[in-house]
């Protein structure tokens, strides 16, 4: 499993911004050079980030973009989240009927714990911790 190259994006842009502190507002081109990340594709994260409730952002000569809520509260699941939809490591983890050998198939039992491992762990963590 590989989350996407928006993700990582995402991921970046809200360590990028947690660093600067949440009542800092940010240019989006500024972010978008010292994050390395095209500025074209940046502004639609920014929006799906926006969407999430994760960011704020403003227009005109004031504008830019900023934490909507202190790092501690945004959770590296929560941005992952924004961006690709819900992380599922296969199919039948949370879905019945989707697969034939569901009853008798002894790697579910393995999946859903590898799923349930990650979600965990990525919940766990917040853009705080990973700035410390």
């Amino acid at each position: 499993m590989q989350i996407t190259r928006q993700a990582e994006y995402a991921t970046r842009t809200i360590l990028h911004l947690a660093r600067i502190g949440k009542n800092e507002r940010v240019a989006t081109s500024q972010v978008a050079k010292e994050q390395k990340i095209p500025a074209s594709f940046l502004v639609k994260i920014i929006s799906q980030l926006s969407n999430a409730g994760i960011l704020h952002t403003s227009r005109g000569l004031r504008g830019g973009v900023m934490l909507a809520r202190e790092p501690e509260s945004i959770t590296l699941l929560e941005v992952i989240e924004a961006i690709d939809g819900p992380i599922k490591l296969n199919e039948c983890v949370d879905s019945k009927g989707i697969c034939s050998f569901e009853e008798t198939c002894p790697m579910k039992l393995v999946w859903c714990d590898v799923q349930n491992n990650l979600l965990a762990k990525l919940k766990k963590t917040n853009f705080a911790q990973l700035i410390a």
